[in-house]
């Protein structure tokens, strides 16, 4: 016979083991179901942001050094201690709590209202009113022959453990792609990069786009645009990477390979077939403004309803949910505007809102602000540790002088980026944090200076 509780929580992640611990503490019967013990606290603090963002900064520090493998060994040495203890923290939070009960195995639904948790030789049934699927997404492996994860050919994941590679092909020049490929090249790896692309980043303006390949290249990163990879094979001793570019076949040989093509919602394990839950094109979970499913009681949040995968965006997918269990219900996606987000390269790019081009399609009455970082007088920060490199990019409504968007590529530019945004999502206009007061020598004083050169 089922377990019933109140709500279970399919996943760790961050938006659904916040909501798990709210909804305990309020006094509601509570299972949080996680398919790994080394996942517990999500995708984030395990193999994600945290962790590369550990090994970026220990490339950073290591930049320019050359290859050294007990360099990089014990980076993930220090990687792997961090990462161990918050999965433990995260797993006290909940574990501690005496009104939930937490599952480690691989959860299916088995109707409506009802799930079964395999873990080993035990099969758990639960079932509640309200079940909330946070399972997030994984590595997307391309249709490519030969691109499989194993040996010599990795994601994301498994690069993280592997050798120290002298040579490394990354297919993909997204967010991903770029910031490993920006960390190895640091740590001393020779990368390059295969971009489907006409040209690298071509999400952004040409200038900042430009920016980030010049600072890459620097680094000994090459970027092979317009370039279609077609194969991959591997023997014991190394990789080759088979790819079009204008019609002209070509290779790259390399200790290792990843495949960073983006990331698909994970939801083939659940079984929604025995549920009303519809999904996407891309196999995202379909929901409305209020995280709501077809399914009457089943929700979802996180990177499995698909759109932008950002922790902070999962976090606030936690409180239009917590809203709609203990509040009033209000809150929903459409309040959701100005969000930022950064690219870890060396020096981030963190950006927010529209870019000139995007402004300029949508027929706006726009002024630009453009600078580089080594040219800004009153941002010694960037010279002070030693990396003038980089630039900054204002877009602005003339008439209403309010702030569309800005890329910001320099040091310290994940935090300025959200000041960027909060200013946007308050109202505050490019004349007023022009001449706000900063604290100095710091990062954020750019915004004096930029947010006066507009043209």
């Amino acid at each position: 016979m089922a377990r019933e509780l109140d709500v279970i929580v399919i996943g760790w992640g961050k938006g659904g083991k916040t909501l798990a611990g709210t909804l305990a503490r309020a006094g509601w019967r509570v299972a949080i179901v996680e398919q790994s013990e080394k996942m517990y606290g999500g995708t984030c603090i395990n193999i994600a942001c945290v962790p590369t963002k550990i090994l970026i900064h220990d490339a950073e520090q290591h930049r320019g050094n050359g290859a050294d493998a007990d360099y990089f060994n014990t980076a993930v040495e220090r990687r792997d201690e961090l990462t161990a203890k918050m999965r433990q923290k995260n797993f006290s939070m909940l574990d501690d709590l005496d009104s939930v009960l937490v599952l480690t195995g691989r959860a299916s639904f088995t109707g409506a209202h009802s799930i079964k948790v395999e873990g080993g030789d035990e099969v758990v049934e639960l079932s509640a009113p309200k079940i909330v699927v946070n399972t997030g997404a994984v590595p997307a492996i391309p249709p490519i022959k030969g691109a499989e994860i194993s040996g010599r050919i990795h994601d994301s994941t498994t690069l993280q453990h592997a050798e120290l590679p002298k040579k490394l092909v990354v297919v993909g020049g997204g967010y991903v792609g770029l910031e490993f490929a920006s960390m190895f090249a640091q740590f001393g790896s020779e990368v390059s990069v295969l971009d489907r692309g006409e040209r690298a980043l071509k999400q952004e303006d040409e200038d900042i786009a430009a920016e980030v390949v010049s600072v890459l290249n620097d680094a000994g990163v090459t970027i092979i645009t317009s370039a279609s990879v077609t194969s991959l094979s591997q023997d014991a001793h190394s990789a080759t990477v088979t790819y079009d570019r204008n019609g002209e076949e070509h290779q790259l040989h390399a200790d290792a390979v990843l495949l960073a093509l983006g990331r698909t919602p994970n939801t083939a394990p659940l079984k929604l077939e025995n549920t009303a839950v519809q999904l996407g094109d891309k196999g995202e979970i379909k929901v409305d403004k209020y995280l709501a499913t077809d399914a009457e009681g089943i929700y979802a949040l996180g990177d499995v309803i698909g759109g932008a995968q950002f922790t902070y965006t999962s976090l606030d997918d936690n409180r239009i949910l917590k809203d709609k269990f203990l509040g009033e219900g209000k809150r929903n996606l459409e309040d959701r505007v100005a969000v930022p987000s950064t690219m870890f390269v060396t020096p981030p790019l963190a950006r927010v809102g529209l870019n000139e081009d995007q402004a300029r399609a949508q027929g706006l009455d726009i002024k630009v602000a453009t600078k580089k970082v080594a040219d800004i007088a009153a941002m010694p920060r960037p010279k002070i540790v030693g990396d003038p490199r980089g630039i900054i990019k204002f877009v602005v409504e003339r008439k209403t002088d309010q702030i569309l968007g800005a890329a910001l590529m320099h040091v310290d530019s994940q935090e300025v980026i959200n000041l960027v945004a909060m200013a946007m999502r308050a109202g505050i206009n490019a004349s007023t944090l022009r001449d706000s007061i900063f604290t100095h020598p710091s990062s954020t004083e750019a915004l004096n200076d930029v947010l006066g050169s507009f043209k």
